[in-house]
């Protein structure tokens, strides 16, 4: 053999070699062959009634920048969601499968839901504001300052069936130019918000002494789940909804994350288990945690990046749609997503 022939076989192998041992998330994505999915891993007998045995994960769109806050639309059969430092909102239409451009520039928008009469609802970080997207196409500025002073970089955003809008407004869009602009913060805290739509009136229901990131209400509504994004490792707050509605009370720690471990968006489904957004300190942990309403981890779906949100769609609210750094994946499950989420 000579040298020439055995110093391409010597490179060949070292490739290999290097390839085995690179972590599962630089890998490309490849969808199970077999059922079920081994990507979804039951840590507790209590998931398998919410796994389908013949479902698994797939891959619905590559080739975003950062994804976050998808929504389902049920009148039109799409999924949006935010890529948010390329400045656009992405549409997945369900019938043709088919990845287009909702909106460009979208001011860097991150969060996304729909109002109770199906209009969509926008956190935008570059332009620092809460928006709603009417019927005929038009914008409606809902919230942009809070006592004359603009808002940080409105983050995640949910809402409740009285038509109330919480949302919460950490800086990290003004932190830097990739996903808003730079800028000097000038609330006097991070708050998560609840505007009344009816009224206009912006009121902070937290403290302001952390920086909240994804927010879910509880199935009936009397609990809101916050993450705290500043705690190391992070934690899951959960308050009790009181005053008919009106303010957070009993303010607790319901999931401390283990070391790796980085919860981010999430959803609950009709039976209340939280179904979070998870990763990032290492490749093992990217995907999707699942906890029981006592915080037991139940459930793991793992993905080859981060998920940093979700949300439940399909015309049964029981396709798990997860927007996952560079891309869009979904699973069918046996339950259903709460209403409003």
């Amino acid at each position: 053999m000579d040298s020439t022939r055995r110093g391409m076989m010597t490179a060949a192998g070292a490739a290999a070699a290097v390839a085995a041992m690179a972590p599962k998330a630089f890998a490309k994505w490849e969808a199970s062959e077999r059922y079920p999915d081994p990507s979804v891993q039951v840590l507790d007998p209590a998931f398998n009634k919410y796994r389908l045995l013949l479902s698994s994960v797939e891959q619905l769109y590559t080739g975003a920048r950062w994804s976050e806050g998808p929504v389902y639309m049920g009148d039109w059969r799409c999924v949006l969601w935010s890529d948010i430092p390329n400045n656009r909102i992405l549409r997945w239409d369900e019938e043709t499968g088919r990845t287009s451009v909702y909106r460009k520039p979208s001011n860097n928008a991150n969060g996304n839901t729909r109002d109770r009469q199906g209009r969509l609802v926008t956190c935008e970080h570059d332009a620092r504001r809460i928006t709603r997207t009417e019927y005929d196409g038009g914008i409606t500025v809902l919230a942009d300052k809070f006592d004359g002073k603009p808002l940080n970089s409105p983050n995640d955003i949910v809402v409740k069936s009285d038509d109330t809008i919480w949302f919460s407004d950490p800086p990290f869009g003004i932190l830097g130019n990739y996903e808003g602009h730079v800028a000097t913060p000038e609330q006097a805290g991070t708050y998560v918000f609840r505007l009344d739509s009816k009224s206009g009136q912006l009121s902070p229901v937290t403290a302001g002494d952390y920086r909240p990131n994804g927010l879910a209400f509880s199935p009936d509504e009397s609990k809101l789940y916050i993450i705290n994004a500043s705690a190391t490792p992070r934690e899951i707050l959960v308050y009790d909804v009181t005053d008919g509605g009106a303010k957070l009370t009993n303010k607790r720690v319901f999931i401390t994350a283990e070391p790796g471990g980085t919860p981010d968006g999430f959803r609950l489904d009709v039976d209340g288990n939280l179904w979070c957004g998870w990763g990032m300190g290492n490749a093992q942990q990217d995907g999707v945690k699942v906890f029981d309403p006592s915080g037991k981890p139940i459930a793991f779906i793992a993905l080859p990046e981060r998920s940093a949100n979700l949300c439940f769609g399909g015309p049964k609210r029981n396709r798990l749609f997860m927007a996952a750094s560079h891309s869009l994946y979904s699973l069918y499950v046996n339950t259903q997503g709460v209403k409003g989420g």
